[in-house]
């Protein structure tokens, strides 16, 4: 839905449409072989039951309503199959609910790596249990910004771009735990204190994120603007709703913001059966004043850098089909949101309590400002995409030269003296060729 309040049909558009079915066919080609093989190796291995199955499918089946009361063979060969079907379809549906939704690991029982995203600072008081983000937290988030974390290489996942929106989005396997995304956000004529006050706003969210069906703040910190917050999301039918408990910090320096979101252990709200708890959560920005699109020179556009992983417990193939669907749509929504929320901040309505708790915010050390190189542009990001898109058009560009080449060799059939002229070209080209 869109600012004016009209539906907004375009997700439904055809390439949207073609992108999402050519990734179904793909998800089932491996089903249907699967099938295959496996009726292929069942009729040749099958047991004596399935005779006894078949047999009563080969009948006519009217006489199953047909017989008279009583114990009816019919009836009778009814309730054996039943009984000995029953353990072979809870069998096969407990196989199909493993991997559909896998169960996520305790937090003891799961890696090092794992666990350094749900480690906080615990102290004991003799009220309650506290809860920090600490300056570790967002050293390894400055890592991550500047691709000194250890990990795996950012993959290019998708480029899109609307009416004062640029979006960009990669993704990366790490060896243990869920995938990772990057993404890059840029919106014209918004200030960086505005967009952070826009995230953690969390009553103006549900204006414009769909997902979000409940949330609660249960404990703030005036001193550092630490929050504990408890989010409840909508999931597909076919899932249960998502609960989220996260701990919530904003560091701040030179009109640049560092917001941290990550999972925490909470023992004030119980683990329930419904909604299912995520525990492996970690959602931060880094939002900054970037030059404006328009080509003015000047910093009214603001960029946010977003890194996201989280434990959903879905399959891992569904949930990158899933996510890598949605994104684009969900971004969408950001640009009308911002620009009500705009309209509101102007005609200057009270904050919300969350949003009032952006404003509370810690300084950078100045260790890590010295270790993380912090540019006022976005020329780093720029400069990667162009060399993969320099990259990629310098490989269609050989593999043309190249080919035409050896087109033009085999073409010419007659003179010695022609097919020497040619093949010199073809060398001259070849190497150009290898040097592009």
């Amino acid at each position: 839905m869109d600012a004016s309040g009209k539906v907004n049909y375009s997700l439904w558009g055809k390439p949207a449409v073609l992108e999402t079915a050519a990734d179904v066919m793909m998800c089932l080609v491996p089903i249907w072989v699967a099938i295959t093989v496996g009726l292929i190796v069942g009729w040749s291995w099958k047991p004596r039951w399935v005779s006894f199955i078949l047999l009563g499918i080969r009948s006519r089946p009217r006489l199953v309503w047909q017989a008279p009361p009583g114990l009816g063979a019919r009836r009778f060969w009814l309730a054996m199959t039943a009984v000995s079907a029953y353990p072979m379809l809870k069998e096969v549906w407990t196989k199909f609910s493993e991997w559909m939704w896998p169960l996520v690991q305790p937090a003891e029982a799961l890696p090092s790596s794992v666990q350094s995203v749900l480690s906080s600072q615990c102290a004991v008081t003799e009220s309650h249990t506290k809860i920090s983000i600490t300056d570790e937290d967002l050293s390894s988030f400055m890592k991550q910004l500047d691709e000194a974390d250890g990990g795996p290489a950012w993959q290019l996942l998708m480029e899109r771009s609307a009416t004062n929106l640029k979006y960009q989005a990669w993704r990366r396997e790490p060896e243990t735990g869920p995938t990772e995304y990057r993404s890059r956000t840029v919106l014209e004529d918004v200030s960086p204190a505005l967009m952070r006050d826009f995230f953690w706003d969390d009553e103006f969210r549900v204006v414009w994120d769909d997902m979000l069906i409940y949330n609660k703040t249960w404990e703030e910190c005036k001193d550092t603007g630490f929050m504990i917050t408890q989010w409840v999301r909508k999931y597909p039918f076919f899932c249960k709703d998502r609960e989220y408990i996260l701990g919530r910090r904003i560091w701040e320096s030179n009109n640049t913001y560092y917001c941290i979101t990550q999972g925490v252990p909470y023992p004030a709200v119980p683990l329930r059966h419904t909604p299912r708890r995520v525990d492996v959560y970690f959602s931060s920005w880094r939002i900054r004043a970037v030059e404006s699109a328009k080509g003015d020179g000047q910093l009214t556009a603001c960029e946010v850098m977003l890194f996201h992983h989280e434990e959903m417990g879905i399959q891992r193939d569904l949930a990158k089909l899933g996510v890598r669907q949605g994104m684009w749509g969900c971004v969408k929504k950001i640009e009308p949101g911002i620009r009500i929320y705009q309209a509101e901040r102007r005609q200057n309505k009270p904050l919300s309590p969350c949003a009032m708790m952006a404003h509370v915010m810690s300084k950078v050390p100045s260790a890590l400002l010295n270790d993380h190189k912090v540019t006022t542009t976005s020329d780093g990001d720029s400069s990667v995409i162009g060399k993969e898109k320099h990259n990629l058009s310098h490989g269609y560009l050989r593999w043309m030269i190249l080919g035409g080449a050896v087109a033009l060799a085999c073409g010419v059939e007659r003179g010695a003296v022609g097919k020497f002229l040619v093949f010199g070209v073809v060398r001259r080209l070849g190497k150009l060729g290898r040097r592009l």
